[in-house]
């Protein structure tokens, strides 16, 4: 079976276990601390994510809220890195930077043993092109109409670019800019590339309004056109297109997909300090916290059940 890297715009690349579709194959936007909608009147399931990460997230869903407050208070001992007693802005940035780090390793640890066949702690880019596109390169005619030589020529650029040292083999951290390049400043240019090149249909070297529209909307689904969509254009005239020669070069794309001026981590450190903070002095104290442990983590279970021995770390 060929497995395709694919990129989501969601998680920054899914393992794929069956043919691609050739709909969102690249990375597209830095990576959200979650896929919920940061919408607190709605619920608190983005903070939830954003501060403990997403899997571990899920293991305070079952939880009684005694528990979820047992836990939490374990959790800002950690945080807290100078045992001063206060939880700072910049303390709750490094913790949520750590969770979702801890997401993206997680995900290379499952991945690596698929592609490490020798088991010598390496991979090579032979190992990983032929687990990926083994079937292919028996066939490199199939029946269906997909492009596996395309995607495994993009996957040799990206592979090369995350091999530093320019060795055709892959240590665990490169792989884990191969797989998660738009973690690492040096790989940011293959994911502005490989955005452009799938959404810029007529070749031009540039993403035009309609372009920009179309990668987003299929107007042949509905017969009116949603709000969402006009928001979009306006977005696209007023921010993206900076120039205002109504198209996207590589660094107005740049600044669309990859934006240095906005840190996910610092902005919901700042949002959980000014929720939590109730005597407004700029930091936060584990009482603090656990009067709005709903916000960090939130407890949905009304029976302990089997959610109490799930981590040795609690």
């Amino acid at each position: 079976m060929i497995r395709p890297l694919l990129m989501c715009f969601a998680l920054c690349v899914v393992y794929a276990t069956s043919k691609p579709t050739e709909k969102k194959e690249r990375t597209h936007h830095e990576a959200p601390l979650s896929s919920r909608e940061h919408v607190d009147a709605e619920g608190f399931e983005y903070d939830h994510e954003a501060f403990l990460g997403k899997e571990q997230a899920k293991t305070f869903d079952d939880l009684t809220p005694e528990e979820s407050k047992r836990r939490l208070g374990i959790i800002v001992g950690k945080i807290d890195g100078d045992a001063d007693g206060f939880v700072t802005e910049a303390e709750l940035k490094a913790w949520i930077k750590k969770a979702q780090k801890k997401y993206i390793y997680d995900n290379v640890d499952r991945q690596w043993k698929d592609f490490d066949m020798d088991n010598d702690g390496m991979i090579s880019w032979e190992e990983y092109r032929n687990v990926t596109y083994g079937t292919y390169l028996d066939d490199p005619e199939p029946d269906d109409s997909y492009d596996y030589q395309r995607m495994m020529a993009r996957d040799e650029r990206r592979f090369k670019m995350a091999d530093k040292n320019e060795d055709q083999i892959a240590d665990k951290e490169e792989f884990t800019a191969f797989l998660h390049p738009e973690d690492y400043d040096h790989m940011k240019d293959i994911v502005v590339l490989e955005t452009m090149e799938d959404i810029d249909k007529n070749g031009d070297g540039f993403i035009d309004l309609d372009e920009y529209i179309g990668d987003m909307y299929n107007h042949e689904d509905e017969m009116e056109e949603p709000e969402w969509v006009a928001t979009e254009r306006e977005q696209f005239s007023e921010f993206r297109d900076k120039n205002k020669d109504g198209k996207m070069d590589r660094e107005e794309t740049m600044d669309w997909i990859l934006p240095s001026d906005y840190d996910h981590a610092e902005a919901e450190a700042k949002h959980l300090v000014y929720e939590s903070d109730s005597d407004k002095d700029g930091k936060l104290t584990k009482e603090e916290i656990l009067n709005k442990y709903d916000l960090f983590v939130g407890s949905q279970a009304t029976d302990f059940g089997e959610a109490l021995v799930r981590h040795d770390e609690f």
